[in-house]
């Protein structure tokens, strides 16, 4: 027993060592993690700052909040208004991982790097828990009279081959991409939260 006892302590010293050294390895630091939270914000209100341009654009005059955007009337001008605005929120989201692959590309910064993966994190989570039928993907295939397995499979493909290009010029090791789906999980929660408050 005195045996088992005595190993326990260092058991959980090796642990803790083997999380600091994969967390080091995945470049996450205390800031970073603080980062996340202002990044998950950000990424839900652009995705919504798509869907809020798509339809001014055509002619609406929308409203926006952390989780939605809609016609201040409660209806679109017409069916192509509403589908482009449909289109603007995944479109955003796709610009966004883009947008910051590019960054990446030219900084190798894990926040550059964080802010395009939070973009595909949220996508993938949404359309994952959040109920297929839904999401933007869903309404989009209903309009276009197309499978929705069909729209939602191209916006991810497309998600995750600019995260995939991302993740090799990072350099990052699939133990570190568990550890940022741990941060992702905790942002989204986040906002969720304070999106159920407002």
């Amino acid at each position: 027993m005195t045996r088992l006892h005595n190993l326990a302590p260092d058991m959980k010293s090796s642990f803790a060592h083997k999380i600091t050294t994969d967390l080091k390895e995945s470049r996450i630091s205390w800031q970073l993690t603080l980062a996340f939270i202002p990044i998950a914000f950000a990424s839900y209100l652009f995705h919504e700052l798509g869907h809020w341009t798509l339809g001014e654009l055509t002619g609406n005059t929308m409203t926006i909040s952390l989780n939605n955007s809609g016609p201040r009337k409660g209806v679109f001008n017409n069916d192509l208004a509403a589908l482009w605005s449909s289109i603007g929120g995944p479109l955003f989201t796709i610009l966004q991982a883009a947008l910051f692959l590019m960054i990446t590309r030219f900084t190798r910064s894990i926040y550059a790097w964080s802010v395009g993966f939070f973009a595909v994190f949220s996508r993938t989570f949404s359309l994952v828990f959040g109920g297929l039928d839904l999401q933007d993907e869903a309404h989009i295939a209903s309009m276009l009279q197309v499978s929705k397995y069909l729209v939602a499979g191209i916006v991810l493909i497309i998600l995750f081959l600019l995260l995939w290009k991302s993740t090799r010029l990072m350099k990052l090791k699939n133990k570190a991409l568990g550890y940022f789906l741990v941060l992702g999980v905790v942002a989204v929660l986040l906002v969720i939260g304070a999106n159920s408050m407002l």
